[in-house]
């Protein structure tokens, strides 16, 4: 059973930045997308990055490019979002996601493309 449970969320000043981390556990995630998704209240749950677990490759939402990192650390079995240069526009929930894809992870950028999740983390940005 697959398991993504999200750690590292706080709250934050504009500017600054924070470390999200998804451990995931309950498979092989060689041939899975990995993903970060964002819900800020009484919006929609957004695209923010993905990567895939076994080859560096790597797409970001326009919002997020050139301030948001997402890595995967092996030894750990965990994805990381890095979030640099902070914007009070990036509070939201954050929500690790994994789905089983051979395809290119430019077109997993929607939610119901995702079957598997974690509970989330909240960031919230300061002005």
């Amino acid at each position: 059973q697959v398991q993504l449970v999200e750690s590292g969320g706080g709250l934050v000043q504009a500017g600054g930045s924070l470390r999200l981390s998804c451990a995931a556990s309950g498979r092989t995630f060689g041939n899975y997308v990995m993903a970060w998704f964002r819900q800020a209240p009484g919006k929609e749950r957004e695209f923010v990055a993905a990567t895939r677990w076994s080859v560096s490759t790597t797409n970001y939402a326009d919002s997020v490019k050139g301030r948001f990192t997402i890595s995967r650390d092996s030894a750990k079995n965990a994805v990381n979002l890095q979030m640099n240069s902070l914007k009070p526009e990036d509070t939201a929930h954050y929500y690790c996601a994994a789905v089983l894809s051979y395809g290119s992870i430019g077109l997993y950028v929607r939610p119901n493309q995702y079957n598997y999740w974690g509970q989330g983390t909240q960031v919230t940005v300061s002005s």
